[in-house]
């Protein structure tokens, strides 16, 4: 019988397998094409969906985010404080996203480390847990970790999304 901890890990591993095929081979001007130029591109996509996993799962799971404790933030040099996640971010700023692939793979593959750890801690009842009570109803454990699987799973479609316009137009 498949637990829940282990569907939610499956679930997470599929953002970061396809995250992971977006990214495979892809050339560095590929990161950064916008289809217009308010679109957003693969390379603040797969920033951004690994930001809200790590800004969120760290904040259930209550340790500090990979983002700052492994030193990310200082290798992506981003002109943000260290807290932005991606929302509510104008043309400008995500064009200032501008991480190379392996540094993009190599932030996915901490978070999603430490998002498996944290997943094979859990057990049913800790679902139930409330974990923002400035929502009505109040967010629980099991909501949020869903949430953050939605956000990414579309953020990590759309990057395919792009890529493969980008990859078309050459």
């Amino acid at each position: 019988m498949t637990t829940t901890a282990e569907l939610l890990t499956d679930a997470f591993g599929r953002v970061h397998s396809t995250v992971h095929a977006v990214l495979s081979g892809v050339e560095p001007e590929v990161l950064t094409y916008r289809p217009d130029p308010a679109a957003n591109t693969v390379g603040w996509l797969v920033w951004h969906l690994t930001r809200v996993q790590d800004d969120h799962i760290a904040g259930v799971a209550g340790h500090e985010q990979v983002w700052t404790a492994d030193g990310w933030a200082t290798r992506f040099a981003l002109p943000f404080d260290d807290d932005a996640i991606g929302y509510g971010q104008d043309a400008d700023e995500v064009a200032a996203v501008r991480p190379s692939a392996d540094l993009l793979l190599g932030y996915l593959d901490a978070v999603h480390e430490r998002t498996t750890a944290y997943l094979a801690t859990l057990t049913d009842a800790d679902l139930d847990r409330v974990v923002d009570e400035a929502w009505d109803p109040p967010v629980t454990l099991a909501v949020r970790l869903v949430s953050v699987l939605n956000d990414d799973l579309q953020h990590a479609g759309q990057a395919a999304y792009v890529r493969g316009v980008a990859d078309r137009v050459g």
